[in-house]
């Protein structure tokens, strides 16, 4: 194995806190929260038409701009389904192996209304700690389900000023589950519910933090916990356990969601501006301490970058792949057809894949661009894939693939 992927295979392994989530994908972005998997042997090529590759899939329920990505944990699968007119909300669940679906749960709406039906009302991914599975909704309702879909709690948020859609998934930690909800009227707030019951445990109102649809990551600084937070005008250190705001760097904010590669943190807007790197083991206002390299210019994509191999990865508008390192521009090639929404996964053998339902590019990493391979479903979706057992899995308009050997 060379230098570079036992680089990688180090900062999978200390990013990945369990045996348990090493093989699941448990909330969006997977194990880490940052695209990271130690699968090795995810398959390099699929076909639709001849079935290469493809060991299943499953029709999914009509559905309105539902970007959330499927979760997996053990031998299941789930996803949520919207629909904007009526406003219902349901939750899936399939079998990992076969795609048969197991159940299906309606939730009932909360009590958000949109106008404006750009984001709508599946945005976030669920996140599943094995005994429940928690699904927040753009309606502004959370639920926890158990893992067979019975209803266990219910939380309508007090304060729900959304930009255009509620955006950020939930993610847990510890016994709880936390939601990230900046948006705008200086209500902005990081909320923490029980993880079995739905109270809140601890709030922190952040009245000068604008709005957000980015998700935060949990990652370990100098042995200690920290959530990495992309805001509106800074990428924020936050205390998990409290909402305490540990550090803080200006920067722009608010789509795209932080990379880490446990070292260094990397932030973007995702609508187009300045992109910053940080060493995130300072205190208060680091943006001239700990600021290790600036990037002019990144055009839109709502999708999240990645680090690997001391690289950030990073699509943007038109279907443009950027490969940038210490500040410095690598390459930039455009890819036809890859998705500037979904968020790419690295795997341990420097693999990185910008997979979809649409078309998906395999890359092999390094300083010139390779494709391993091109696929293309043609389902086109703004959801990220997910990895587990040696294989991945799709969400399309109107089917989940299952991409591996039958």
């Amino acid at each position: 194995m060379s230098p570079p992927h036992r680089c990688l295979v180090a900062i999978i392994c200390a990013l990945i806190s369990t045996a348990a989530y090493a093989e699941n994908w448990p909330q969006f972005r997977g194990p880490t929260g940052l695209g990271y998997t130690e699968e090795t042997d995810l398959p390099l090529s699929w076909n639709l038409k001849t079935g290469e590759n493809i060991a299943w899939s499953a029709p999914l329920p009509p559905s309105d701009n539902s970007y959330s990505s499927p979760i997996v944990w053990d031998d299941r699968l789930f996803v949520m389904c919207v629909t904007n007119k009526p406003v219902t909300h349901r939750v899936l669940c399939f079998a990992k192996n076969d795609g048969n679906r197991l159940w299906e749960t309606t939730v009932e709406p909360g009590p958000l209304i949109l106008s404006d039906l750009r984001g709508g009302y599946g945005a976030p991914t669920p996140c599943t700690d094995g005994q429940r599975v928690y699904v927040l909704f753009g309606s502004a309702v959370i639920v926890a389900l158990d893992m067979d879909g019975k209803l266990l709690w219910r939380k309508e948020l007090a304060d729900y000023a959304f930009d255009v859609a509620l955006g950020s998934s939930p993610i847990l930690y510890g016994d709880t589950v936390i939601l990230d909800c900046d948006q705008t009227g200086k209500t902005s707030s990081l909320i923490a519910l029980d993880k079995a019951t739905g109270e809140i445990r601890w709030q922190a109102k952040r009245p000068e933090t604008g709005f957000a649809h980015s998700t935060p990551a949990v990652v370990k600084i100098g042995g200690e916990p920290q959530m990495l937070v992309s805001a509106t005008s800074a990428i924020q250190g936050v205390d998990p356990a409290s909402g305490k705001i540990l550090w803080w760097c200006s920067a722009q904010g608010d789509a795209a969601s932080p990379a880490f590669d446990g070292a260094v943190v990397f932030s973007d807007s995702g609508r187009g501006g300045k992109a910053v790197c940080v060493d995130p083991t300072g205190r208060g206002d680091v943006s001239k301490t700990h600021l290790k390299w600036t990037y002019p210019q990144i055009p839109e994509g709502l999708s999240s970058p990645i680090i690997v191999e001391g690289s950030v990865w990073r699509t943007h508008n038109p279907e443009i792949l950027k490969c940038i390192r210490e500040g410095k521009l690598v390459f930039s090639e455009r890819l036809p057809g890859i998705s500037t929404w979904a968020s790419p996964i690295a795997t341990r053998d420097g693999r990185l894949y910008f997979a979809s339902a649409g078309r998906s590019y395999v890359i092999k990493a390094g300083d010139k661009l390779a494709i391993l391979a091109t696929n293309d479903i043609g389902e086109e979706n703004r959801a990220s894939a997910a990895a587990s057992e040696g294989r991945l899995f799709l969400r399309g308009d109107k089917h989940l693939f299952c991409i591996g050997k039958k």
